[in-house]
């Protein structure tokens, strides 16, 4: 088998897991006639439930705070035991138990448990990320960590040093990896590789970096795909602006020299296509969004291995992606597709545009990839850039200095297109040669890769209507989306306007290591193509 294991590290990374969860049971089948494309063992683990009921479970393991669970309880309705606490007490004497208020179960919950049709959700209602949880999970997966409060007033979890020193205390004295993710992995027959959910901007960005730390000590030839997360900046104090950046480049710093692949996401300030109707104060809504692009770019490492052309697994793409070495940082793209109309000159129905770095967007279904041609500016014949980036392109606004942008160059570009008209008119055989032409050519000229499912994205009743279509209705059934993944020369400009906003904001101590870092991140994407513009050296 090809496992793959989640890490889900604090309360945004649990928003989008949760979206990410209940996407996928909803491609399981329970028909004789019907087979579903998905491997389901990539992500689910099976297992025997207290009266050994066979279960199927996620392979994850889930970090949130004291209060961050909500409903969600360790144990459910496969794994009830006794809960006394007076039973298992070595203690002989009079016991006295005190309870905190339970928090009430959301109408959701209680019909879904209740095995009746849910009511539909809104922002008002989805007050944690349980609320609209569909699965089950096992509770070796659940871990709070009551050392923070979630939202807490008093003592916020928001500074680097408190993700490090949880994580320092908590592996002291528990051994996390031992006792939390062995167990899973020792489960894999053929562990394909980790993938990490995590918050970048706040205290979690220093508990995955230590936790990164020891994954590649333990794992040090297995891949490790890190999603991380960065909250809304709009109506901040610029303190804590300035705060949440800090953490960030410190994030980028720590997790680029220990991941495989590191995929920045951040909701952009720069007004969405009008197919995308949310609300950008809610998690519920902006997670979903991510978790659109984030299942569609990775649902090539869990389709069935009997789709030689489209199948895939992590150690592929990272190769694919990272072409000199030393390119982990990636950025993530997406569109949401109506199949073309004759009237609409082969566009994808929003109509060509400007992304959030000032380009103009085209449909993949414009794009006649050619794996030998480039553009004059250096980019990859077929390379795409979609209407909605998710890779910061904010950040290319912090330079103090104003510093002329040099042309986006793309070293590697993974294209994945899904719904039900993505493979019409396409050769397997052809674009298979084509791919494995460029695997051999890959360190010569930058490549665009091509993936395509029939399996559109499935809207389910768990998740917001926040696409909409042409005539401005909600798209209750399933959506055809388009996602790009790719390693580009943008990271160095955001990358270098994040060291010059930030650094003087580093402690003394570090200040140095983490600009001297900054500063080779920048450097390693400027490998192997000429620049414009030489006017952005370091100061």
């Amino acid at each position: 088998m090809r496992e793959v294991i989640t890490l889900q590290l604090g309360q945004q990374s649990n928003y989008l897991a949760n979206h990410f969860w209940n996407t996928q049971e909803s491609y399981f089948t329970y028909s004789a006639d019907e087979e579903s494309p998905i491997d389901h063992d990539v992500h689910f683990r099976p297992g025997l439930g207290a009266d050994g009921t066979e279960t199927f479970m996620p392979r994850t393991v889930i970090y949130d705070l004291k209060g961050g669970f909500g409903t969600l309880k360790k144990l459910n309705a496969l794994y009830e035991v006794d809960d006394d606490p007076a039973s298992s007490s070595l203690w002989a004497g009079q016991t006295v138990v005190h309870r905190q208020q339970p928090i009430q179960a959301s109408s959701y919950q209680e019909s879904l448990d209740a095995g009746q049709a849910p009511p539909e959700l809104t922002t008002s209602t989805v007050r944690y990320w349980s609320d609209f949880n569909r699965v089950f999970y096992h509770p070796k997966s659940i871990i709070q960590l009551s050392e923070y409060e979630l939202n807490s007033t008093v003592m916020p979890f928001e500074k680097w040093h408190m993700g490090e020193e949880l994580f320092g205390s908590l592996d002291k004295e528990h051994d996390l990896l031992d006792r939390d993710l062995r167990p899973f992995v020792e489960e894999a027959d053929q562990m394909q590789g980790l993938q990490v959910m995590t918050g970048i901007d706040d205290a979690w960005g220093g508990f995955a970096a230590k936790y990164m730390e020891r994954l590649r000590d333990e794992y040090g030839k297995t891949p490790i795909w890190v999603f991380g997360l960065q909250g809304p900046f709009r109506g901040l104090p610029r303190e804590k602006r300035l705060l949440k950046l800090t953490n960030k480049a410190r994030a980028l710093a720590e997790l680029n020299s220990q991941a495989s692949l590191v995929v920045p996401l951040a909701l952009p300030e720069s007004s969405l296509p009008r197919a995308i109707q949310l609300d950008p104060s809610s998690s519920w809504h902006v997670s979903a969004l991510f978790a659109a692009a984030l299942e569609s770019t990775t649902l090539y490492t869990r389709l069935k291995t009997s789709d030689r052309v489209y199948s895939s697994n992590f150690s592929n793409m990272t190769d694919l992606l990272n072409v000199f070495g030393k390119q982990t940082i990636a950025s993530l793209e997406m569109s949401i597709s109506e199949e073309p109309k004759p009237h609409q000159n082969g566009t994808n129905g929003i109509g060509n545009g400007l992304n959030g770095r000032g380009e103009n967007v085209r449909s993949l279904y414009e794009n006649g990839v050619d794996a030998d041609d480039e553009s004059a500016s250096g980019s990859q014949k077929g390379a795409a850039s979609l209407d909605i980036d998710l890779s910061s392109p904010q950040d290319l606004n912090l330079d103090p200095n104003g510093r002329r942008r040099r042309k986006r160059h793309i070293f590697s570009q993974v294209l994945a297109d899904r719904g039900p008209k993505s493979l019409d008119s396409v050769n397997d055989e052809e674009e298979l040669e084509a791919r494995d032409r460029g695997l051999y050519a890959m360190r010569r000229r930058p490549k665009v890769h091509n993936y395509r499912s029939r399996v559109a994205f499935p809207i389910i009743d768990s998740y917001p209507r926040i696409f909409q279509d042409i005539y401005g209705h909600a798209v209750k059934d399933h959506v055809s989306i388009q996602t790009a993944l790719s390693t580009d020369s943008t990271v160095t400009d955001k990358v270098k306007a994040l060291r010059s906003t930030v650094v003087r904001s580093i402690g003394l101590e570090d200040r140095e290591t983490i600009g001297n870092e900054l500063a080779e991140i920048a450097d390693s994407y400027r490998e192997g193509w000429s620049s414009d513009s030489d006017e952005d050296d370091d100061e």
